[in-house]
């Protein structure tokens, strides 16, 4: 039995669709990545060193289909008996490192991600601690104005009203209202 030319065309017709469409699901699967990446709003983030090796197992994968691709379309120009069965052995093989290549691919596609979203949490954590150590500063800035004020104070706290009047009025300050008033009014001008 022999095989028709028309029969060796459609074989090679159809090896040629099937890595063309491999081909298609790369691109669209790097195209869809790329498209994550830019609807993400991260903080300052370097994904280059992922994305780069993400990139090279695509093209990786590429350039296996390519060669396999390549290696179908010279075995099917020499079909045989003998060469048919080598063929099938082949596009188990070529199946089976496409395979591979892909559940690769998704991996290095995760980990990328997952070293994305790693840093994405350490920059927020970072930012936490810095808006912790604010706040803590401002309180400790609080308390001690508060004890400086006191502080300015107790040179006033045993005074009378008339005496706190004298300083106020030696000062060119008015002199007007209770002591707690007095006494704030000297504090004030003391720190000015």
């Amino acid at each position: 039995m022999t095989i028709s030319t028309d029969s060796y065309t459609a074989a090679a017709g159809q090896a040629k669709q099937a890595t063309e469409k491999s081909v298609e699901a790369w691109k669209n699967g790097a195209k869809t990545f790329t498209d994550q990446l830019d609807a993400i709003k991260l903080p300052a983030v370097d994904l280059t060193e992922p994305v780069a090796r993400y990139f090279e197992y695509l093209q990786k994968a590429v350039d296996l289909n390519r060669e396999l691709a390549t290696k179908w379309a010279e075995a099917l120009s020499s079909l045989s008996g003998t060469v048919r069965e080598q063929t099938q052995k082949l596009g188990s093989v070529v199946q089976d490192q496409t395979d591979k290549v892909a559940d690769l691919t998704v991996q290095q596609a995760q980990k990328a991600e997952q070293a994305a979203k790693k840093q994405a949490e350490q920059a927020e954590e970072a930012e936490e601690a810095e808006k912790a150590k604010a706040r803590e500063a401002k309180r400790i800035e609080r308390e001690e104005a508060k004890k400086a004020q006191l502080q300015a104070r107790e040179a006033y706290e045993g005074l009378t009203k008339a005496e706190l009047s004298d300083q106020l009025s030696g000062r060119g300050l008015p002199k007007t209202g209770n002591i707690e008033d007095l006494i704030e009014r000297l504090v004030s001008a003391d720190s000015e």
